[in-house]
């Protein structure tokens, strides 16, 4: 078959490819997805961590209460990391509140979930699959991506050896590190390797919850230098995920079980399900447009895991280049918009990667010490003296909501997160808006598709008589506070000013993005040479 035309052709169906899928089917644009995964698997949880930033975007999309009810471990269930000798050990100290699962209702409308990513791809098949104008092809693979002026031409192929070419305004790779699109568009990895080798298990055992001392925690960390690592529970049916820190192989099962009984500290039962030698990467691609070819998510950095924002971010990258996209699609907005993808993004992404380095440098095996392992007196003075630092040390890993919900694209966007646990919300240009109950509804209930200009309706009139002149869409949410604020289909602020500006200029300035300030404030990766 050749010849398919389509307006947005996503390589990748991922996470973040499905969610850049949702993003274009928010906006009614017609959109296939190539996936080489016929169904999703499940023994590899990957990304357990769904974002407060993520969960409101899932909200927008209309799958956050399904994804909830989905999720094994609700959040309330436990908020709570713990650092333990061995899961079954002494408990040495413990961080409450994290990962965003507590945030309350005067920070945000939809708090963290723990779920794991193969239940969150599911949820948005599920809901592509019904929805217009969305092709969904599981068990293709992209063979070769080709620009060209006018569109761009994909060759498909599928496991039955059937060849289908489709021509596309816009590919996007979704597709990972070995991101054929990456490659299509010359783009190369800059950064390095980074950190010790690990290994994953998942494991099921019917007698360690039993024999778990501690309050229920989303993480136990193992501080014992025999074997140091992270143990954490997928379910209650007694389904878990572990992290053999510095281990570089597994042999077989056997093999696989000896370490987890050594990070449990008790020799139960246990059933590996999947193991995976990984080694942390800090990577970002060198750029994130060519033409008519983008990237996103892990085709366009890499971070390493400890935080929990790789998958997160690139939810962040699709809500942002899909929104754009559409845009273009629509006639009005510029293709300088698209270009304003990657400037706003790379930087964000640089952000990331150096906290989750920071906190790669505090890990199981460097907080691991022999004084831990006491007993009594012993143990005690060493839990006294080396607790808060370990609390110090690790609280910016699992407390981060300046890094989630304080980024922004502006020039004072910095300013509303001091470090990557403080979030001060600012009604400034480039920060996410800040959430607020307008009219007894979360006020991001209350925007528009597109843009929404908020203000008193003698305030807002002349901007939105403008917007109709241009044919950009712009809704209205009548609020009493005086002075406008415009914000874009992502949530963040494009404009905050009074009624005296120059609404052409605002406008043309709310399509453009902001290319030119966040280009200045671009942060660099480590870089120790370029990758493919």
């Amino acid at each position: 078959m050749t010849d398919d035309v389509v307006p947005v052709l996503i390589v990748g169906g991922g996470p973040v490819g499905l969610a850049l899928a949702e993003e274009l089917s928010l906006h009614r644009v017609p959109v296939i997805v190539v996936e080489p995964r016929a169904v999703v698997e499940h023994s590899r949880p990957r990304a357990k961590t769904t974002s407060v930033r993520s969960m409101e975007h899932f909200r927008r999309w209309g799958i956050a209460d399904h994804l909830r009810r989905v999720a094994p471990l609700s959040r309330t269930w436990s908020q709570r990391v713990t650092f333990v000798q061995t899961v079954t050990g002494q408990e040495i100290t413990s961080v409450e509140g994290c990962l965003g699962l507590d945030a309350g209702p005067d920070l945000t409308p939809e708090p963290a979930q723990q779920v794991t990513q193969p239940l969150v791809e599911e949820v948005m098949r599920a809901d592509l699959a019904q929805k217009a104008g969305v092709e969904l092809l599981f068990g293709w693979h992209a063979v070769s991506v080709e620009d060209g002026p006018d569109h761009a031409r994909v060759v498909l192929s599928n496991g039955e050896g059937e060849r289908r070419t489709v021509s596309a305004l816009y590919v996007v790779g979704a597709d990972g590190p070995r991101s054929v699109v990456r490659s299509a568009m010359g783009a190369r990895y800059e950064g390095s390797v980074a950190g010790r080798p690990n290994v994953n298990i998942t494991f099921r055992s019917s007698e360690l919850a039993g024999l778990i001392p501690h309050a229920p925690s989303i993480h136990y960390w193992v501080l014992n230098p025999d074997a140091p690592g992270v143990v954490g529970p997928l379910d209650h049916a007694g389904t878990y995920w572990a992290i053999s820190t510095g281990t570089t192989h597994v042999d077989d099962a056997a093999h696989a079980a000896r370490i987890v009984r050594s990070l449990l500290g008790a020799d139960v039962d246990v059933e590996v399900l999947a193991t995976d030698p990984w080694q942390a990467r800090m990577l970002l691609a060198d750029r994130y447009r060519t033409g008519r070819l983008f990237i996103v998510g892990d085709a366009a950095h890499q971070n390493p895991p400890w935080g929990g924002h790789g998958f997160n971010t690139g939810v962040g990258d699709a809500v942002n280049l899909g929104w754009k996209l559409a845009a273009v699609l629509g006639g009005w907005a510029p293709d300088a918009l698209l270009d304003s993808y990657g400037v706003e993004r790379r930087p964000i992404e640089g952000q990331t990667i150096e906290l989750a380095a920071s906190n790669m440098a505090s890990l199981s095996v460097d907080l691991s010490n022999p004084l831990l392992m006491a007993s009594g007196a012993a143990f005690e003075a060493a839990r006294a003296e080396l607790g808060p630092v370990i609390r110090r040390l690790k609280s910016p890993e699992f407390l981060s909501s300046g890094l989630v919900l304080g980024y922004g694209y502006g020039p004072t966007s910095r300013q509303q997160a001091a470090t990557p646990a403080d979030y001060e919300p600012r009604v400034e240009a480039g920060n996410r808006l800040p959430h607020r109950v307008v009219h007894g509804h979360a006020i991001y209930d209350l925007l528009g598709e597109w843009f929404t200009a908020i203000g008193t309706a003698a305030e807002v009139s002349p901007l939105l008589a403008e917007a109709d002149r241009r044919g950009i869409p712009l809704a209205h949410l009548e609020t009493a506070e005086p002075g406008v604020v415009l914000v874009r289909p992502d949530q963040h602020i494009a404009w905050v000013g009074g009624s005296s500006a120059d609404w052409g200029d605002v406008l043309q300035r709310a399509i453009s993005g902001f290319a030119a300030v966040a280009g200045a404030a671009a942060a660099p990766v480590r870089a120790e040479g370029a990758l493919v």
